[in-house]
């Protein structure tokens, strides 16, 4: 049997939840305003959308976990921001996140969607947080969107 790629279609009784780091508001809430606009844009009601704020991008993974294991969403969008500073605490959190997140996705069987930029410098953030190389949040969020269509054909 070969499968189509996933569609932007919505079906009415799903529902998205994002998962957003506190930490660098500046970068991090562009990328969620992004995220919330492309859901609603592609018919996904606001009731149906979660936004779950968490300390940190460490944090991140364990509050996807919680989410997808009460199995309410149909994909969960992860958005925050790791900026390189001067010890390794950035390869710590960024890889950490990372990993954790593809295990809540693959030991939950779940779409979960990784928009946490992890960068050298603020400026590499700004770019991808609606700037010249777009939004990472709209993108994580048509990814969701892509997914769950892709799991229901599944």
């Amino acid at each position: 049997m070969a499968f189509q790629a996933g569609a932007l279609r919505v079906q009415p009784d799903l529902r998205f939840a994002i998962v957003a780091s506190r930490w660098n508001p500046h970068i991090v809430d562009a990328l969620v305003d992004a995220a919330q606009r492309a859901f609603a844009g592609h018919g996904v009601a606001d009731d149906a959308l979660d936004v779950v704020r968490v300390p940190g991008a460490w944090e991140i993974p364990a509050a996807a976990a919680k989410l997808a294991a009460a199995g309410r969403h149909a994909a969960i969008v992860a958005l925050g921001c790791v900026v390189r500073g001067d010890t390794r605490h950035y390869e710590h959190v960024a890889d950490g996140c990372a990993q954790g997140l593809m295990r809540v996705s693959v030991d939950h069987r779940l779409p979960v969607l990784n928009g946490v930029l992890a960068v050298e410098r603020h400026v590499d953030a700004e770019a991808r947080a609606g700037g010249v190389h777009g939004n990472k949040g709209e993108e994580a969020a048509l990814a969701a969107l892509e997914m769950s269509d892709l799991w229901r054909q599944l």
